[in-house]
């Protein structure tokens, strides 16, 4: 049938528009039109075929997808001709189970559990059952109950009505929880899957019911699904057998949250259709893109192409520091506003949170106005706003604000009575609140052990401050005050990076100055300079975001930094997951590189990273680019490029085991030099390093295996074992 709007449509998004009947999969690369494709299908069906929207489901992974792929749909139909079935794979189980869930005993007005609301619940039974929040916390304990209720068939169990409950029972951390989950009749959103799964599988009528009910069938990011959501979807397409899947397996992003690529890989289907016409980027762009991923093996094999002319090549900057670095992207971004380019077209990328530091300040520094896309500005985070207290109580006893901040961070017993009776006795003394403490702590109003460890912990870091370096200061702050210990205990790891980026920061400051200019207010006033900065809420921004924020976005002009072994790909995703993880970090390089329209720019630079404990070396991606396919500005001294092998074998699993059952074996010599000379360096030693010359080793991190080394130059560099000789031995 001639329907005109297929005109707009190359030859593969019309046959996947038009390829209505059976199970097909669109294997749809970045920037080739899926979703143009998925609302002309939406409406094909129901302009052309003269389907029902009631008995067509149309499921995206984010509400913003969803609400998105709605206002297209709109604009094509005619009005009322769709319907809330287009949405969410949570939103429809809530459809689903307002009408389904009384067979289970549940009201149809069940409420449900948000992550704040599961919190709470899991606090009441923690303290139920006795459990110590130092011994397991928050977020252990609900990991926990997640694990215990994908092994287990937990709705027969706990949640019928015919269950009978003792006082045995409720001693399990799974019970417990359910127990006050039943008696609100709540459900939180793991539950929201499972319970559809498991009315589908147990009431044939309901299930035959929905299989009549849903025709077609049209799920966008497929690639995303859990094991869990294709269960779903395979029991409700098993009628009609219309299922229409569209995903990237080089888009998978999500495999940590249970989303396997293989899954959509294997997909069993009647008809497969590929778009690979990308209508987003640059030829020079996309060689680059097509470059990384092919190395990677649970994929379908597909290059990605344009009509467009071939653009800006692709420069990769190499920075002798982080500074040097960042000083270069802000000079770039200063190049392309000048160029006529808005604020607001550019993107700076990066793969984790802690990155952003670094670029905020030198954005700051050059009053470029930016935005954190979907998060907080590295100075305004919790954890950072509390450190800085800490260390702005130091060095001002008289700052109320700094001490109501973090008195009770972490909890100390000091509750709101307390504070009161402290404010008060602070007026009548006309004294600051930390002064006030000091004098009072023996009272019995103000004699708590945690008010008095509380000064005994500012005292002592005041005395500390007096004489030791300020990175120095801030590490003792950071283990006095127990900050540290509680980030770890909460299983943080994004916010602890964020303390190591803090201590990283202060390095800086020191490295920048001379000894006698580095001071603690110094380094509070110049901080505050930074978080102080404001701008217009109309004014154009530089747009900063993790990786995986930028997933389902574009920019003109697209930063990717801090590319550097170990940062990206994330080490402790490798370690975790082995070749899965390396080819999950390859398909995330993979996304960021697409995002970019006309121009991309990849950096990193040498150095030392304080969250991974190792120097820092470009990213094995970098190697996975042909040479021919980017310009490098920089001097990479080929050092560095045989570091990044070295640690490509440390951090692969089995080879990090290789180098202590088998030294020699490795393919660089990096380990037999290791088991030689290792055993033979101390602090005092005299070494030689093949890039920087001799040095003395003044410091040594047995734990990752480095050495503080200060060289001739006068720079003490951190330097893997391995990369370091006895200063007698030749090259």
């Amino acid at each position: 049938m001639n329907w005109e709007p297929l005109q707009d449509l190359n030859g593969r998004q019309a046959d996947a528009v038009t390829s209505t009947e059976g199970r097909v999969r669109v294997i749809a690369g970045a920037g080739t039109g899926k979703t143009k494709a998925l609302t002309y299908r939406y409406a094909y069906l129901v302009n052309v075929l003269g389907i029902d929207p009631a008995n067509i489901l149309c499921l995206t992974f984010t509400n913003k997808a969803a609400a998105e792929m709605r206002q297209r749909i709109a604009a094509m139909v005619r009005s009322g001709d769709y319907n809330d079935f287009v949405c969410t794979i949570d939103a429809f189980c809530v459809k689903f189970l307002r009408k389904e869930i009384h067979r289970l005993g549940f009201p149809k007005t069940f409420t449900i559990l948000d992550e704040e609301d599961a919190k709470s619940v899991a606090k009441q039974c923690m303290d139920e059952l006795g459990l110590k929040r130092t011994e397991k916390t928050v977020k252990e304990f609900l990991g926990g109950i997640s694990v215990e209720k994908s092994l287990n068939d937990y709705i027969t169990t706990y949640m019928l009505p015919e269950v009978k409950w003792s006082d045995e029972m409720l001693k399990s951390n799974l019970a417990n929880y359910i127990h006050r989950q039943m008696k609100n009749y709540a459900l939180d959103f793991s539950d929201l899957e499972n319970f559809t799964n498991y009315i589908l599988d147990r009431f044939s009528d309901a299930r035959e019911y929905w299989q009549n009910r849903l025709n077609y069938i049209m799920v966008d990011e497929a690639q995303d699904c859990n094991l869990d959501n294709w269960q779903i979807i395979e029991k409700l397409a098993a009628g009609h057998r219309n299922l229409f899947v569209v995903g990237d397996p080089d888009q998978a992003i999500y495999e940590w949250r249970g989303a396997k690529p293989e899954r959509f890989v294997q997909f069993a289907r009647d008809k497969d259709i590929i778009l690979d016409e990308n209508y987003r980027s640059t030829p020079k762009i996309l060689d680059v893109a097509n470059s990384v991923i092919a190395h990677n093996k649970n994929r379908v094999p597909k290059d990605l192409f344009t009509r467009k002319h071939e653009g800006r090549a692709v420069i990769h900057f190499h920075g002798k520091t982080e500074a040097e670095e960042m000083e270069w992207v802000v000079k770039q971004i200063r190049l392309l506003t000048d160029g006529g380019a808005r604020p607001s077209d550019i993107a700076l990328l990066y793969r984790a949170s802690f990155q952003s530091r670094a670029v905020e300040q030198e954005l700051l520094n050059a009053r470029i106005p930016y935005t954190i896309w979907g998060g907080t500005r590295f100075f305004e985070r919790k954890e950072i706003k509390d450190v800085l207290s800490y260390l702005r109580l130091v060095n001002d006893p008289e700052n109320d604000l700094a001490f109501e901040r973090i008195v009770n961070v972490p909890p100390r017993r000091l509750g709101r009575k307390f504070l009161e009776d402290l404010k008060a006795r602070a007026s009548e003394d006309n004294l600051s609140l930390y002064h006030a403490l000091k004098r009072h702590r023996g009272t019995s109003a103000l004699g708590k052990p945690g008010a008095s460890e509380f000064v005994d912990l500012i005292e002592d870091c005041a005395r500390y401050g007096k004489s030791a370096r300020l990175s120095d200061l801030l590490n003792r702050v950071l283990d006095r005050s127990g900050l540290k210990r509680m980030l770890r205990e909460d299983q943080d790891e994004d916010r602890l990076e964020n303390v190591d980026e803090l201590l990283q920061s202060v390095r800086f400051y020191e490295s920048t100055r001379s000894e006698d200019e580095v001071t603690l207010a110094g380094y509070l006033q110049d901080i505050a300079l930074y978080t102080n900065q404001d701008y217009r809420k109309d004014t154009p921004t530089v747009k900063l975001m993790t990786i995986h924020q930028a997933k389902g976005l574009e920019f003109p002009y697209v930063f990717i930094i801090g590319l550097s072994e170990g940062i990206f790909p994330n080490m402790r995703t490798i370690r975790e997951y082995k070749k899965n993880g390396e080819e999950e970090e390859r398909r995330l390089m993979y996304v960021a590189i697409t995002r970019a329209r006309k121009a991309l720019f990849l950096t990193e630079s040498e150095g030392f990273n304080i969250s991974t404990k190792m120097n820092k070396y470009p990213s094995r991606f970098l190697t996975e680019i042909k040479r021919n396919m980017f310009v490098t500005e920089g001097f990479v001294p080929e050092e560095l490029w045989k570091g990044t092998r070295n640690l490509m074998h440390v951090l692969d699993e089995e080879s990090f085991r290789a180098r202590f059952d088998d030294p020699a074996s490795d393919a660089d010599g990096f380990a037999a030099e290791r088991a030689e000379y290792a055993s033979r360096f101390k602090v005092g030693d005299t070494v030689a390093h093949n890039l920087f010359g001799e040095g003395m080793i003044v410091g040594a991190n047995r734990e990752f295996s480095t050495f503080e080394v200060r060289f001739a130059d006068g720079f003490i560099r951190h330097l893997r074992e391995g990369f370091l000789r006895p200063a007698d031995l030749p090259e």
